[in-house]
């Protein structure tokens, strides 16, 4: 499986980190490339890579798992089914970059976001951060046996949002801290399904702490 990407090299010109961006449901790549705008000044190390997923979405754009309710159980199956090809999506583009695999931080939204804690746990060297929005985590009833990595997450949600309702990211945040994941939930108020500037600081300076963190200590879990 092939999936078309969009890039953005880094400023400096040399990349000593990558950003893997994974969007929601019915859009695609390029959206949360756009966050790329606002934090590439402050992050001027950092390349960053927008994948498409790999099924059109009835709606249109395209999705990584099934439009579904946030407890249906498919899900996780579904995120099972495309982890292979993003596994190795991710692999492609850390080489493109000529990068290790703990100099990686994943970003989603939605759907995205549980695709990037799914992979992000099951990585064979923990990520230096997985950042999600307005989403959260599926099988938390498979992670005891499934976790092969142990990288810092941040969740960002939005209080208003009736989509993919705040409790789902508490929820999230609970079975990751028992887990033993060092995770941080972030209710955002008067804020819906969507990013705004407030949660693309608290994301900034989420990977920015996490990439100065990793630089300083490397690997805090050897797995």
């Amino acid at each position: 499986m092939t999936l078309a990407a969009l890039r953005r090299p880094a400023a400096s010109g040399k990349a000593e980190w990558l950003v893997v961006f994974l969007h929601g449901y019915g859009s695609a790549g390029v959206a949360l490339m756009s966050f790329a705008d606002f934090w590439q000044g402050s992050m001027p190390n950092v390349a960053f890579v927008a994948p498409d997923g790999p099924t059109p979405a009835k709606d249109g754009g395209f999705q990584w798992i099934g439009k579904r309710p946030g407890t249906d159980p498919r899900l996780y199956d579904d995120a099972v089914e495309v982890a292979p090809a993003l596994h190795a999506f991710i692999d492609a583009e850390l080489a493109r970059e000529n990068l290790g695999p703990d100099r990686l931080a994943l970003v989603g939204f939605s759907q995205g976001t549980v695709m990037t804690l799914h992979l992000g746990l099951r990585r064979a060297v923990a990520p230096a951060a997985v950042l999600g929005y307005s989403g959260g985590l599926v099988g938390a009833d498979k992670l005891k046996n499934e976790i092969t990595s142990k990288p810092p997450v941040m969740l960002v949600h939005g209080e208003q949002d009736a989509l993919a309702p705040v409790y789902g990211m508490m929820a999230s945040v609970k079975a990751l801290a028992e887990a033993g994941i060092v995770c941080q939930g972030v209710p955002l108020p008067n804020l819906g399904h969507e990013v705004n500037a407030d949660a693309l600081i608290y994301g900034a300076r989420f990977l920015l702490s996490a990439f100065a963190f990793r630089e300083r200590h490397g690997l805090a879990d050897p797995r």
